[in-house]
């Protein structure tokens, strides 16, 4: 059963990284090349539909998943090094940066009011989320590929595989 629990949780991690790895690489590149109001309402679309079950049961899922895998493996060595370091990389630099920077910047769009707003000061609202959006989102690429990678590690010294 651990390992059923081991390939549920890297796959999840796997779909996550690749979430964040696409948007660092290509889609936030695409969005950059839009005019102020275009990428504001835009990412404000995005926003709003990236809160789908289909994106809550992977994100959330590894955020569970990984840290009871960990659990399930305490004492297996080296499998349970692997996945308390996933873990760790994904509570902190996926879910926690996504929920103290990105969702906080998210949820401060989605109340701008694009159509009522001056070209400054869509201009300006952009200026202040676009640069720290991105880098946030960069980091979450990161520590997402970090996790994978040490849950992948555990896939492959995990002794029942």
């Amino acid at each position: 059963m651990t390992t059923v629990f081991l390939i549920a949780a890297t796959v999840l991690t796997a779909l996550i990284a690749g979430l964040f790895y696409a948007y660092s690489c290509s889609v936030v590149l695409g969005l950059g090349k839009l005019s102020d109001a275009e990428y504001l309402k835009s990412m404000q679309n995005i926003n709003r539909e990236i809160l789908n079950p289909v994106f809550f049961l992977s994100f959330m899922g590894t955020a569970i998943l990984l840290p009871v895998t960990t659990f399930l493996f305490r004492g297996q060595q080296p499998a349970f090094i692997f996945l308390l370091l996933a873990s760790v990389a994904y509570l902190i630099g996926v879910f926690g940066v996504t929920v103290a920077g990105n969702v906080p910047l998210n949820n401060l769009l989605d109340q701008f009011d694009i159509s009522g707003s001056s070209a400054e000061a869509i201009k300006k609202m952009r200026e202040n989320f676009e640069g720290r959006w991105n880098f946030l989102n960069h980091i979450r690429a990161v520590f997402s590929v970090i996790s994978i990678v040490l849950a992948v590690c555990a896939c492959i010294w995990n002794k029942e595989i």
